[in-house]
């Protein structure tokens, strides 16, 4: 019984962890939003470092084809913060199992689907799934958690995320590098605007979470009913 009673509390003390890390991952994407446009158009690749997005990611490579930026780095720089929450991810697979799909956007019929999806793909690809999640028609949390719920090593997991990050950043880069400097004068029109864009971020994504939070809670509603 003792034994049984420390396991049940060291899992709680794992989830506590697993769920503030991602919360704080999901905070600090949200607390960069306002310095995209500003950062787009200057420093792409600072920009690639601290948020990896693909618009940053398409500025860094047109920057690095004028010459305004090391290919090198913008091919390397948006790594670490693409795939800083990815084991977290396939943490919390292993420690919820296929619940862990209620956390990550995965509620309701279309959830569920998506879960279904990501499921097959896993068990028919297996490692393949999890390098090409970044392309697949599957968001790439469901694809990391069903790895970790399915018993994939963590090594693993690290090694074929790495490669299917890189490959996700070499075409975006890529995109960038090949469109040149209509790209870069896209990137410095952003930027020049950037207080107004700022602003219109904020707006679009305090819409977005209050609409979800309000489909949420018509969602729990229904299924209470």
């Amino acid at each position: 019984m003792m034994g049984l009673a420390h396991d049940r509390v060291e899992l709680r003390r794992r989830r506590a962890i697993c769920v503030v890390v991602l919360g704080l991952g999901g905070l600090y994407s949200l607390l960069l939003i306002p310095v995209v446009p500003s950062l787009l158009g200057s420093n792409p690749v600072l920009l690639e470092a601290l948020r990896g997005s693909i618009a940053a990611m398409v500025a860094g490579g047109a920057f690095a084809r004028i010459g305004e930026a090391s290919l090198l780095l913008a091919l390397l720089a948006p790594l670490p913060t693409l795939m800083m929450m990815d084991p977290f991810i396939w943490w919390a697979g292993r420690l919820w199992g296929p619940d862990v799909t209620k956390y990550i956007g995965a509620r309701g019929p279309r959830g569920r689907r998506r879960m279904q999806r990501a499921l097959r793909f896993l068990e028919r690809y297996g490692s393949v799934a999890v390098l090409f999640a970044y392309i697949l028609p599957v968001p790439s949390a469901l694809i990391y958690a069903a790895a970790g719920w399915t018993g994939m090593r963590l090594r693993r997991f690290l090694l074929l995320d790495l490669a299917g990050t890189f490959l996700w950043v070499g075409l975006i880069v890529g995109l960038g590098y090949a469109i040149g400097r209509s790209a870069v004068q896209v990137a410095h029109d952003i930027t020049h605007y950037s207080l107004l864009l700022t602003l219109a971020l904020v707006v679009v994504v305090t819409v977005v979470a209050v609409l979800r939070a309000l489909a949420q809670a018509r969602e729990d509603e229904q299924l209470s009913a």
